[in-house]
């Protein structure tokens, strides 16, 4: 769904062992000028290896099973003949050896993962400012909805990003497209804090799926309203509604040090390590890195040369 409102492709590697199959991989993947890439993007934060584990008591033989799928996958992806891969796989997936052996770079990233199993216990373990902020919220009449109203969705969305001056996840027909279709499938949810008025204030996009933990792809808030707890109560009642849906878990998607990423962790999260494995580039691909780099450096020089001159115009 995500590549026909994107413009991508998909491919899925599978690894078999005597006919069972034990893991495998969906790499979504783009044609650029400098060659084929295969990577995430806005709406797909993971894009990992998925493994079935081995039921064998001993330490040696899982370890086993595991080295000979991760060696399995990379050769598969070597073969396909990407200029660019880089793959997020989530925190299960914690010995990317093979990997190292063989040339491609490991770094960590993180995200925060909300307990959904017991309400009472998520309730307390969220900050108790945000306690706060959420029962002021809810005496101020403020109401959380869940609905089809992309287009209120869609107005946040878009003004959170040119007030951040960031690109938008998607242009708007092709993110409405990409909702319409994974809503059809009742694979996400739009969540809405709403005023008394009913206007709405604040959105998220949660994903969800036959897995037992969902996702937060994507929210946004009026400015306007920060103040109201209205975000603190949308995040609240979309954990309470996941969990009566029988989630066991909440992925924020993404915990980079920012002042969002302190927000999420005042939702009681734990913080967890995944791993990116990031494979050389070929030669186009660095040659197009040099001309990035030499590209910024000389918008920065004629920045530096043209500052003098400029403030003398404005005086």
């Amino acid at each position: 769904m995500l590549c026909s409102a994107a413009g991508g492709r998909f491919r899925i590697l599978g690894y078999g062992r005597g006919g069972e199959l034990t893991g495998g991989i969906a790499l979504y993947e783009t044609d650029t000028f400098w060659g084929r890439r295969c990577g995430g993007r806005l709406l797909l934060y993971y894009n990992g290896i998925v493994e079935k584990p081995h039921v064998s008591k001993y330490p040696s033989e899982q370890t086993s099973r595991h080295n000979e799928l991760m060696t399995g996958i990379e050769a598969a992806i070597a073969a396909c003949g990407f200029g660019r891969v880089q793959l997020r796989n989530r925190h299960p997936i914690t010995d990317a050896r093979v990997f190292l052996s063989r040339g491609w770079r490991v770094s960590p990233s993180y995200s925060y993962e909300v307990a959904l199993r017991d309400s009472g216990a998520a309730w307390e373990r969220v900050e108790q400012n945000l306690r706060r902020l959420i029962r002021r919220a809810e005496r101020a009449g403020i109401q959380v909805t869940q609905d089809d109203d992309f287009d209120s969705f869609f107005r946040l969305h878009e003004q959170t990003h040119v007030r951040k001056k960031i690109s938008l996840y998607l242009p708007r027909p092709a993110f409405e497209l990409y909702f319409q279709r994974l809503r059809s499938q009742k694979l996400c949810w739009l969540f809405h804090a709403r005023l008394p008025d009913g206007r709405v204030i604040s959105s998220q996009l949660v994903l969800g799926g036959p897995h037992r933990v969902s996702h937060t792809v994507a929210a946004a808030a009026d400015p306007d309203y920060l103040q109201t707890g209205a975000t603190p109560l949308l995040r609240w009642k979309a954990f309470d509604h996941l969990s009566r849906l029988g989630y066991e878990a909440n992925d924020l998607t993404d915990a980079e040090l920012n002042p969002v990423t302190h927000f999420k962790s005042q939702l009681g999260g734990e913080l967890k390590t995944n791993l990116v494995l990031t494979r050389p580039d070929s030669l186009r691909f660095k040659v197009h890195n040099v001309f990035q780099r030499t590209n910024a450096s000389a918008r920065r020089g004629i920045k530096t040369f043209l500052k003098p001159v400029l403030d003398r115009l404005g005086r």
